[in-house]
């Protein structure tokens, strides 16, 4: 029970914070501080919610395809151009830098090109996720590589421990905390990424979808796609908590070790 009380009393803040907003918002809207047609009001929100839910739902399954394979393919760009700049420190002087320079072009400006060139099917979408989502797993598990103890590894060295041994047993399981950190990251930024090339062409998905109802003028449609992108986006974040949990179950141990020192 004492364990559970900071929780609930930690969800119970967040909560009251949201709950607060919303009636900000409809106290705003219903008394006509702010026109209906500029800033619908949460009553409208959900209804254009409940009444789009099918339409929403089909475009849904879209933009997740296209989020899903790109982050899956950013995760593994990620993770080799982590492995090889940490094991070649050549290719780390040489590489890090044009990473650092795809994440300062605007992904707006990445988008027009990535259509003329490649349609308007899935594989521009995808591209540009990839490109937004790579580089927070690889400066994630490169943070993690470099960080491992180096008396450590020289042990290891000395017990003739090759170098592939040193990365399974001491520095890819050291990596894993900043991987995570690193995922939850690109995940949120898988979706927004997929929704901003949709903007620019295509045939479904939750930003061809914002595109007709702004042209339409149904703000209340376009608010009701924004709650269900950051819910998904949440969604996907507590998905990559569940899987951290269940890949580090020495950090459930630690929580419960520190939980009792509290206490």
């Amino acid at each position: 029970m004492t364990k559970k009380l900071p929780n609930i009393t930690s969800k119970l803040w967040s909560w009251s914070a949201v709950a607060a907003v919303l009636i900000l918002w409809q106290f705003v809207t219903g008394f006509g501080l702010v026109d209906a047609f500029l800033l619908p009001s949460p009553v409208q929100v959900g209804q254009a919610f409940l009444s789009e839910f099918p339409a929403l739902m089909k475009h849904s399954a879209v933009t997740l395809g296209e989020a899903f394979w790109g982050l899956t393919l950013g995760i593994f760009l990620g993770f080799f151009m982590a492995v090889i700049m940490d094991r070649f420190d050549v290719l780390y002087q040489a590489l890090y830098p044009l990473m650092i320079l795809t994440q300062t072009i605007p992904a707006v400006a990445v988008a027009p090109l990535l259509v003329l060139w490649f349609g308007y099917e899935m594989t521009p979408k995808v591209i540009l996720i990839v490109i937004t989502t790579f580089f927070p797993i690889a400066v994630g598990l490169l943070t993690g590589f470099k960080s491992v103890d180096p008396d450590a590894v020289n042990l290891m060295r000395a017990m003739g421990a090759g170098q592939w041994q040193i990365f399974l047993y001491m520095k890819l399981p050291g990596a894993m905390e900043q991987f995570f950190s690193g995922l939850r990251i690109s995940a949120s930024y898988a979706v927004v990424g997929a929704v901003i090339s949709e903007w620019l062409g295509g045939f479904g998905g939750l930003g061809v979808y914002m595109t007709r109802v702004k042209k339409a003028f149904s703000f209340d449609k376009m608010f009701a796609v924004i709650f269900l992108i950051s819910v998904i986006s949440l969604i996907l974040m507590k998905g990559v908590e569940m899987l951290e949990r269940a890949c580090m179950p020495w950090r459930r141990r630690e929580e419960g070790t520190h939980g009792r020192n509290r206490v």
